[in-house]
């Protein structure tokens, strides 16, 4: 539970509410909408607490096998059900593993636990190589770059390295209008794979393209108290919100915009697209949609 007093959003430079919360349950995989979720010390409770690897353990993702994109996770009671095209589902408990194992993460090798043969057969069927599904060892402490963090322990699961990523509304009308006087097709937020989707609050000014690249700390109001976020990296992106995620089929026309007018300095001239948070305070309380958020300017 947090002690903290409840924000008064007047005293705020920026006031918004949260009008998408997303979970990713497999890394690479398709996100679920939620309604509300549980904040924990690595985010989002469940997120990328799975893993497709290669039988060397090494990391699976949409980059090597946009087909991933099509495999729908569902979180139920006991049990994560997987859907893809031409596959029977797949149901996988959540309280049961099997041999420990360690992989490969990018740079960072990670404890983690097998989940078996049907999984696996499951994966290797549906992306036609071999592959295993895993699960993070919760008692590995898989520690965000603290070159970002400062003197914040940041922790996360397999995401790409913090977190929760956060991108507001605004942002993505900006990009689609740029891609729509350029005679290309609108683009939805699921290309970004966000945990948190800002929106301007209906009493407050309007949220500008990009404002959460240069937010200070995030004071979310929760029933419990407050939670805070504290943005850290601008999220560089990969090839990924090429690929469309209802048919896995890929073409350049995001990142190429992007390129246009997102190249981030912060990220030696990456382009960057929605910012990388940690969480300070809050944990164990819950996220929810339409909650309302206060945050400072401090990022230039």
């Amino acid at each position: 539970m947090s002690n903290l007093t409840k924000p008064e959003f007047s005293d705020f430079d920026a006031s918004c509410v949260i009008s998408g919360l997303y979970v990713y349950p497999i890394k690479s995989c398709a996100g679920v909408a939620v309604q509300d979720a549980i904040l924990t010390e690595t985010g989002l409770e469940f997120d990328r607490a799975w893993m497709v690897v290669d039988a060397q353990g090494q990391f699976l993702t949409q980059r090597e096998f946009p087909r991933m994109a099509l495999i729908q996770p569902q979180i139920k009671h006991y049990e994560m059900v997987l859907r893809a095209p031409g596959m029977l589902a797949l149901h996988v408990k959540l309280d049961e593993v099997e041999a420990p194992v360690r992989v490969q993460v990018w740079d960072d090798s990670v404890a983690a636990f097998d989940m078996g043969k049907v999984a696996a057969q499951w994966f290797s069927d549906f992306l036609g190589t071999t592959a295993r599904l895993v699960r993070f060892d919760p008692d590995h402490k898989r520690i965000s770059d603290k070159q970002w963090t400062g003197e914040v322990e940041g922790l996360n699961q397999f995401s790409d390295g913090f977190a929760l990523l956060a991108i507001s509304e605004a942002s993505l009308e900006h990009l689609n209008a740029r891609l729509l006087a350029a005679g290309q097709a609108a683009v939805s937020m699921s290309r970004f794979r966000p945990n948190i989707v800002l929106a301007s609050a209906p009493d407050s000014d309007a949220l500008a393209a990009h404002d959460e690249d240069r937010m200070d700390v995030l004071h979310v109001s929760t029933a419990q108290g407050v939670v805070q976020l504290k943005p850290v990296k601008p999220c560089p992106r990969c090839p990924i919100p090429n690929i469309d995620p209802s048919s896995a089929i890929s073409s350049p026309e995001v990142s190429d915009m992007l390129q246009r007018y997102r190249a981030d300095a912060r990220v030696n001239g990456a382009i960057s697209f929605g910012m990388n948070l940690i969480p300070l305070t809050g944990i164990e309380l819950q996220l929810a949609l339409g909650q309302r958020i206060g945050a400072s300017y401090r990022f230039g």
